[in-house]
């Protein structure tokens, strides 16, 4: 159980080195016009992700959940890689990445990385790592609760929210799919 705190204390202080990152990164976004969407629904995406990892640790630990091998291994490696592909998508998009959804009118739509093979690749990393992380040692109710509430916020509110934030950028560029 020790390892799996370890896990989920580490998953926590790298979405410390995000906020780090994005904040640098909205700055950098602010001081060249860029304008920011979906204000209202980050805070509750934050307590949704926070709260994720602390229900991991409260399930584990609370209800007495055991490591299982055969589901345990496989998730672990599915949780790392959506790291390694969140983490892509940071290193594509560099100083456009963000946690919050702010635009920079006039830069051409990113198609590279990560981004040539999905519209949202870095939510395919939340919900992978969402459904995975919680199973690596059997917080199957996590899991369930995240995974359903995090695609409804997904589906219904953050990417209608991206979508009309890349239009109204792509409509201020020059040449929409000339990459970033």
């Amino acid at each position: 159980m020790l390892w799996y705190a370890a896990l989920i204390l580490a998953t926590g202080a790298e979405r410390f080195i995000e906020l780090g990152v994005s904040s640098r990164n909205a700055a950098w976004a602010f001081k060249r016009g860029g304008v920011e969407f979906g204000k209202r629904h980050f805070p509750f995406m934050v307590c949704l992700h926070t709260g994720m990892l602390l229900a991991c640790l409260a399930e584990v630990f609370l209800l007495n959940r055991s490591f299982t091998p055969w589901l345990g291994y496989p998730m672990l490696v599915i949780a790392l890689a959506s790291q390694a592909l969140r983490w892509w998508c940071i290193a594509t998009l560099g100083k456009r990445w963000n946690t919050r959804v702010i635009v920079v009118p006039g830069l051409p739509l990113v198609d590279r990385g990560p981004y040539r093979f999905f519209t949202h690749p870095n939510y395919v990393a939340v919900v992978a790592e969402g459904i995975a992380l919680p199973l690596v040692y059997n917080a199957y109710i996590t899991a369930t609760v995240f995974t359903v509430i995090n695609l409804v916020l997904l589906l219904r509110f953050r990417i209608p929210v991206e979508e009309r934030a890349l239009a109204f950028g792509l409509a201020q560029a020059p040449d929409a799919r000339a990459g970033a």
